[in-house]
Protein backbone atom coordinates (compact mmCIF):
# COMPACT_ATOMS: atom_id res chain seq x y z
CA UNK A 1 0.00 0.00 0.00
CA UNK A 2 1.46 3.24 -0.99
CA UNK A 3 -0.53 6.43 0.16
CA UNK A 4 -0.19 10.65 0.85
CA UNK A 5 -0.48 11.20 4.05
CA UNK A 6 -1.28 14.80 3.55
CA UNK A 7 -4.31 13.97 1.25
CA UNK A 8 -5.90 10.81 3.14
CA UNK A 9 -6.83 11.57 6.49
CA UNK A 10 -8.42 7.81 6.54
CA UNK A 11 -7.53 4.76 7.18
CA UNK A 12 -5.23 3.71 4.76
CA UNK A 13 -6.47 0.06 5.26
CA UNK A 14 -10.39 0.84 4.59
CA UNK A 15 -9.73 3.75 1.97
CA UNK A 16 -10.45 1.35 -0.74
CA UNK A 17 -13.80 -0.28 0.85
CA UNK A 18 -16.54 1.30 -1.54
CA UNK A 19 -18.50 0.19 1.47
CA UNK A 20 -16.74 2.18 3.90
CA UNK A 21 -17.29 5.32 2.34
CA UNK A 22 -20.97 4.43 1.74
CA UNK A 23 -21.00 4.27 5.96
CA UNK A 24 -19.46 7.73 6.19
CA UNK A 25 -21.88 8.89 3.27
CA UNK A 26 -18.87 10.34 1.16
CA UNK A 27 -19.97 8.61 -2.14
CA UNK A 28 -20.35 11.67 -4.10
CA UNK A 29 -20.49 10.07 -8.01
CA UNK A 30 -19.83 7.58 -9.78
CA UNK A 31 -18.84 6.82 -13.63
CA UNK A 32 -19.37 3.50 -15.73
CA UNK A 33 -16.43 1.98 -18.10
CA UNK A 34 -14.57 -0.93 -17.49
CA UNK A 35 -15.51 -1.12 -14.22
CA UNK A 36 -17.08 1.91 -11.82
CA UNK A 37 -15.02 4.41 -10.57
CA UNK A 38 -16.51 5.89 -7.59
CA UNK A 39 -15.67 9.92 -6.87
CA UNK A 40 -15.62 10.19 -3.17
CA UNK A 41 -15.59 13.55 -0.85
CA UNK A 42 -12.56 13.60 1.34
CA UNK A 43 -11.29 16.15 3.93
CA UNK A 44 -10.04 18.65 1.07
CA UNK A 45 -10.62 17.03 -2.44
CA UNK A 46 -12.73 14.86 -4.34
CA UNK A 47 -11.14 11.05 -4.97
CA UNK A 48 -11.57 9.03 -7.59
CA UNK A 49 -11.73 5.09 -6.69
CA UNK A 50 -10.70 2.36 -9.44
CA UNK A 51 -10.60 -1.43 -9.05
CA UNK A 52 -8.27 -2.42 -11.71
CA UNK A 53 -10.45 -5.18 -14.18
CA UNK A 54 -8.98 -6.06 -17.86
CA UNK A 55 -10.80 -5.50 -20.98
CA UNK A 56 -11.19 -7.38 -24.04
CA UNK A 57 -12.01 -11.07 -24.46
CA UNK A 58 -9.63 -12.49 -21.80
CA UNK A 59 -11.13 -10.13 -19.29
CA UNK A 60 -14.21 -11.73 -20.23
CA UNK A 61 -12.84 -14.91 -18.42
CA UNK A 62 -10.42 -12.96 -15.96
CA UNK A 63 -12.02 -10.30 -14.62
CA UNK A 64 -9.46 -8.20 -12.37
CA UNK A 65 -6.27 -10.52 -11.09
CA UNK A 66 -3.08 -9.57 -12.65
CA UNK A 67 0.14 -12.80 -12.27
CA UNK A 68 2.02 -11.25 -9.74
CA UNK A 69 5.96 -10.84 -9.90
CA UNK A 70 7.27 -8.23 -7.48
CA UNK A 71 5.45 -5.41 -5.81
CA UNK A 72 6.74 -2.66 -7.96
CA UNK A 73 5.94 -4.55 -11.06
CA UNK A 74 2.13 -4.06 -10.24
CA UNK A 75 -0.11 -2.01 -11.90
CA UNK A 76 -1.21 -0.12 -9.46
CA UNK A 77 2.07 1.07 -7.59
CA UNK A 78 3.10 1.95 -11.26
CA UNK A 79 0.53 4.06 -12.25
CA UNK A 80 0.80 5.91 -8.60
CA UNK A 81 4.74 6.54 -9.39
CA UNK A 82 4.40 7.84 -13.08
CA UNK A 83 1.76 10.41 -11.73
CA UNK A 84 3.94 11.59 -8.90
CA UNK A 85 6.69 11.25 -11.76
CA UNK A 86 4.83 13.73 -14.31
CA UNK A 87 3.36 16.12 -11.45
CA UNK A 88 7.48 16.69 -10.50
CA UNK A 89 7.61 17.37 -14.19
CA UNK A 90 4.96 20.14 -14.56
CA UNK A 91 2.24 18.18 -16.33
CA UNK A 92 -0.93 18.54 -15.32
CA UNK A 93 -2.44 14.76 -14.06
CA UNK A 94 -4.47 14.30 -11.34
CA UNK A 95 -2.66 14.28 -7.79
CA UNK A 96 -2.14 10.26 -6.99
CA UNK A 97 -3.78 9.86 -3.69
CA UNK A 98 -3.20 5.96 -2.80
CA UNK A 99 -2.42 2.67 -4.51
CA UNK A 100 -2.98 -0.80 -3.50
CA UNK A 101 -2.19 -4.34 -4.39
CA UNK A 102 -3.31 -7.41 -2.85
CA UNK A 103 -1.70 -10.56 -3.49
CA UNK A 104 -3.60 -13.80 -4.14
CA UNK A 105 -1.68 -16.98 -4.63
CA UNK A 106 0.07 -15.90 -7.88
CA UNK A 107 -1.78 -13.41 -8.60
CA UNK A 108 -2.95 -10.27 -7.26
CA UNK A 109 -5.61 -7.26 -7.52
CA UNK A 110 -5.15 -3.61 -7.79
CA UNK A 111 -6.89 -0.27 -6.78
CA UNK A 112 -6.02 3.61 -7.04
CA UNK A 113 -7.48 6.33 -5.82
CA UNK A 114 -6.63 9.48 -7.32
CA UNK A 115 -7.64 13.29 -6.89
CA UNK A 116 -10.92 14.24 -9.00
CA UNK A 117 -10.13 17.00 -11.82
CA UNK A 118 -13.16 19.64 -10.56
CA UNK A 119 -15.09 20.77 -13.19
CA UNK A 120 -13.50 19.01 -15.70
CA UNK A 121 -15.04 17.45 -19.08
CA UNK A 122 -13.34 14.76 -21.50
CA UNK A 123 -12.39 16.50 -25.36
CA UNK A 124 -15.69 14.05 -26.71
CA UNK A 125 -18.42 15.38 -24.65
CA UNK A 126 -16.46 18.95 -24.90
CA UNK A 127 -16.54 18.23 -29.20
CA UNK A 128 -19.92 17.35 -29.20
CA UNK A 129 -21.50 20.65 -28.46
CA UNK A 130 -18.77 23.17 -30.56
CA UNK A 131 -15.66 23.70 -32.11
CA UNK A 132 -12.58 24.00 -29.75
CA UNK A 133 -10.52 27.38 -30.46
CA UNK A 134 -7.31 27.00 -32.42
CA UNK A 135 -5.33 28.00 -28.89
CA UNK A 136 -6.87 25.11 -27.03
CA UNK A 137 -5.51 22.75 -29.97
CA UNK A 138 -2.06 24.22 -28.90
CA UNK A 139 -2.38 23.57 -25.08
CA UNK A 140 -3.34 20.24 -25.71
CA UNK A 141 -0.31 19.90 -28.02
CA UNK A 142 1.93 21.49 -25.61
CA UNK A 143 0.70 18.62 -22.63
CA UNK A 144 1.28 16.19 -24.36
CA UNK A 145 4.97 17.73 -25.20
CA UNK A 146 5.50 18.12 -21.69
CA UNK A 147 4.25 14.48 -21.51
CA UNK A 148 7.01 13.04 -24.06
CA UNK A 149 9.32 15.48 -22.31
CA UNK A 150 9.35 13.54 -19.22
CA UNK A 151 9.59 10.27 -21.17
CA UNK A 152 6.33 8.64 -20.68
CA UNK A 153 5.09 6.97 -23.22
CA UNK A 154 0.81 7.18 -22.44
CA UNK A 155 0.28 3.45 -24.31
CA UNK A 156 -3.70 4.73 -24.55
CA UNK A 157 -3.79 8.42 -25.12
CA UNK A 158 -7.21 9.16 -26.85
CA UNK A 159 -9.40 12.09 -26.72
CA UNK A 160 -11.40 10.36 -23.90
CA UNK A 161 -8.24 11.01 -21.61
CA UNK A 162 -7.87 14.37 -22.59
CA UNK A 163 -9.93 16.90 -20.36
CA UNK A 164 -10.06 20.74 -20.05
CA UNK A 165 -11.39 22.27 -17.16
CA UNK A 166 -13.47 25.60 -16.59
CA UNK A 167 -10.33 27.57 -16.47
CA UNK A 168 -9.16 26.08 -19.38
CA UNK A 169 -6.42 23.85 -18.31
CA UNK A 170 -5.19 20.93 -19.96
CA UNK A 171 -5.19 17.69 -18.28
CA UNK A 172 -4.17 14.30 -19.14
CA UNK A 173 -5.48 10.76 -17.17
CA UNK A 174 -5.43 7.41 -17.08
CA UNK A 175 -1.66 5.92 -17.16
CA UNK A 176 -2.76 2.48 -16.95
CA UNK A 177 0.34 -0.25 -18.43
CA UNK A 178 1.87 3.31 -19.13
CA UNK A 179 5.94 3.76 -18.63
CA UNK A 180 8.52 5.86 -18.75
CA UNK A 181 10.98 4.90 -21.79
CA UNK A 182 13.83 6.49 -23.54
CA UNK A 183 14.17 7.28 -26.98
CA UNK A 184 11.50 8.68 -29.17
CA UNK A 185 9.86 6.10 -31.41
CA UNK A 186 7.12 5.25 -29.29
CA UNK A 187 6.08 9.25 -29.25
CA UNK A 188 5.08 9.27 -32.87
CA UNK A 189 2.48 5.95 -32.25
CA UNK A 190 1.14 8.06 -29.62
CA UNK A 191 0.13 11.16 -31.55
CA UNK A 192 -0.97 8.13 -34.59
CA UNK A 193 -3.28 6.66 -31.52
CA UNK A 194 -4.68 9.93 -30.86
CA UNK A 195 -5.09 11.14 -34.60
CA UNK A 196 -7.46 7.65 -34.95
CA UNK A 197 -9.26 8.63 -31.96
CA UNK A 198 -10.16 11.82 -33.08
CA UNK A 199 -11.39 10.22 -36.48
CA UNK A 200 -13.47 7.51 -34.50
CA UNK A 201 -14.99 9.75 -32.34
CA UNK A 202 -15.87 12.37 -34.97
CA UNK A 203 -17.19 9.92 -36.93
CA UNK A 204 -19.51 7.75 -34.65
CA UNK A 205 -20.43 11.05 -32.27
CA UNK A 206 -20.71 13.93 -34.70
CA UNK A 207 -17.99 15.74 -33.57
CA UNK A 208 -17.04 19.57 -34.37
CA UNK A 209 -13.35 18.55 -35.35
CA UNK A 210 -11.68 19.01 -38.52
CA UNK A 211 -8.46 18.71 -39.35
CA UNK A 212 -6.87 22.27 -38.92
CA UNK A 213 -7.78 21.73 -35.37
CA UNK A 214 -5.08 18.47 -35.27
CA UNK A 215 -2.61 20.77 -37.47
CA UNK A 216 -2.50 23.32 -34.20
CA UNK A 217 -2.10 20.28 -31.88
CA UNK A 218 0.53 18.09 -33.63
CA UNK A 219 2.41 21.51 -34.47
CA UNK A 220 2.90 22.33 -30.80
CA UNK A 221 3.34 18.79 -29.93
CA UNK A 222 6.75 17.53 -31.84
CA UNK A 223 9.59 18.45 -30.56
CA UNK A 224 12.09 15.71 -31.18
Amino acid sequence: MWYDEALLSASPEQCFDVGFWQQQERIVGQASGRGTTWFIQLDNVQGALRHYRRGGLFGKLVRDHYLFCQWDKTRSYQEFQILNHLRQAGVNVPRPIAARAVKKHVCYLADLITEKVPNARDLVTILQENTLRDEMYVKIGREIRKMHDAQVNHTDLNIHNILIDERERVWIIDFDKCSIQQGNDWKEKNLKRLKRSFKKEAKSNQLFWDITGWEHLINEAKNW
